[in-house]
């Protein structure tokens, strides 16, 4: 009995002295569990997708023996839901000498995937230059969110169409479609060139144009043609033609068109004394009367014509046929019309002309300037004289003032003093000077001293003439 308890004190006595010396080696090595993580401590999961612990595994170490190879049991707490986002615990726990020892890993489950835009393309079609490029289709998808078509924005750029969308993460995604506008880009051919000289004149007709595209299309209809030409002044203008499209892309074709000056005659001096009798502001009551005057003396004259007493405008042809020279005065002779603008002025003109071709069955090629080329009235409009002189005679007219006056515009009203300006101003006039007389055809008492007007210039050795261009003008010094 005493032998065995002996045995069994032994024994007790052995563990306790191993214990103590296990005690005391890891006490002295510091052993302790050592935890290796496969993967990373904190960790990203794409939400939506299978996650599988990397896993842990734990073994003894010390700072003087290492690490024991036998690894220690690892028992794992928490869970990681891959289809719901947030930062996930997984707890690694094992046991040793009466303690437990842990470490973590945290796992981040997050959508981190951009959603897919597919764009569809459609057999056979072709982008339109000029209406732009017509959407064909797309299509958007999310792993997480799933259909987002109806979200996705679209936005054309210098680059082309951009389609955008994003998922509920903020993860975007974003295409480029580039649809090739050149390949019914149009063409605009000029007819007649893209330089034209033309001569000064009242009218310009545009030569026209073309536009065709590349695939064969007429696009004349939506070309937009900018610039002017002024037809009766002489200078380089310039016309564009374009078509812009729903892009802001232009196609563009410019023509030059330079108005050139017309010829005019050059002035022959008379060899011989002349008087150019010269009629303003008819025809009027007293024209016939006039007519049969000169018919009876056989005296050529010049009559500058208006419109302002309609019924005697059949007297214009009458003195036509009566080899009398016509030219234009104005059609309204309402001076503040007349000069409140070039085109005011020409308006005026072509309607006087229009009735002289009516009239004679042709244009005349002079004018007299109501008031004269020195005349302040048109004042109205500064230069505008120096502006319509140089621009008549660069349609090929020439303009006449005088260098005679009769009186008959106010100074007076008597037959004999009209008859003795005349004769007075046809002397006073430099020698070799040919004379311009301004009288009024619708003045009775002025036309009552024509006849003796050229009595007296047939008695002292004059001829008398109708004006035309190679006449001398008798110019005045323009005041504006």
């Amino acid at each position: 009995m005493g032998l065995k308890y002996g045995k069994q004190n032994t024994v007790i006595s052995l563990l306790c002295g191993l214990m103590l010396v296990l005690a005391l080696l890891v006490a002295i090595d510091a052993r302790h569990p050592h935890f290796y993580m496969t993967g990373e401590q904190v960790m990203e999961a794409e939400q939506g997708q299978p996650f599988e612990d990397p896993g842990v595994y734990a073994v003894m170490s010390g700072r003087i023996f290492g690490d024991s190879s036998r690894r220690l049991p690892v028992e794992v707490s928490g869970s990681v839901n891959p289809d719901v986002p947030g930062d996930y615990v997984l707890r690694y726990r094992t046991h040793f000498f009466f303690r437990d020892y842990t470490c973590t890993r945290t796992v981040e489950v997050r959508d981190r995937t951009a959603p897919v835009i597919v764009l569809y393309q459609r057999d056979g079609y072709q982008v339109s230059w000029l209406d732009g490029y017509m959407e064909e289709g797309y299509r958007a998808e999310d792993n997480i969110d799933g259909d987002l078509t109806a979200q996705v924005r679209s936005e054309e750029t210098a680059d082309g169409i951009v389609y955008t969308v994003s998922d509920r993460a903020g993860n975007t995604t974003a295409v480029l479609r580039q649809p090739n506008y050149t390949i019914a880009r149009p063409e605009i051919y000029l007819t007649g060139g893209d330089e034209l000289y033309v001569k000064a004149g009242f009218q310009f007709g545009d030569p026209g144009y073309l536009a065709i595209d590349r695939l064969g299309n007429d696009m004349t209809a939506w070309v937009q043609c900018e610039g002017k030409v002024i037809p009766y002044r002489v200078g380089t203008y310039e016309l564009s033609y374009s078509i812009t499209n729903a892009q802001g892309q232009t196609v563009r074709a410019v023509r030059t068109v330079t108005v050139e000056p017309q010829q005019i005659a050059g002035t022959i001096e008379p060899e011989e004394k002349t008087i150019y009798l010269t009629f303003d502001d008819g025809p009027g009551p007293y024209t016939e009367q006039l007519l049969k005057v000169l018919d009876r003396n056989d005296v050529k004259a010049t009559f500058f014509v208006t419109a302002a007493e309609p019924r005697y405008l059949p007297v214009i042809a009458k003195a036509y046929r009566a080899g009398h020279k016509i030219g234009v005065h104005s059609y309204g002779h309402d001076y503040d019309r007349i000069y409140a603008s070039e085109e005011a002025f020409f308006e005026d003109f072509l309607k006087i002309q229009d009735i002289i071709l009516q009239q004679t069955g042709s244009y005349t090629d002079i004018l007299r300037f109501p008031g004269g080329s020195s005349n302040t009235i048109s004042s109205v409009s500064p230069d505008i004289m120096t502006l319509l002189t140089d621009e008549v005679r660069s349609l090929g007219y020439q303009y006449f003032d005088w260098d005679v006056l009769s009186g008959d515009a106010g100074e007076t009203s008597h037959t004999s003093e009209v008859v003795r300006n005349v004769i007075e101003g046809i002397e006073g006039l430099p020698e070799g000077e040919a004379a311009i007389v301004l009288q009024h055809d619708n003045r009775r008492f002025s036309v009552d001293a024509v006849e003796k007007i050229i009595q007296w210039g047939k008695e002292n050795g004059y001829t008398f003439r109708s004006l035309d261009c190679t006449s001398p003008p008798a110019h005045f010094n323009l005041a504006n």
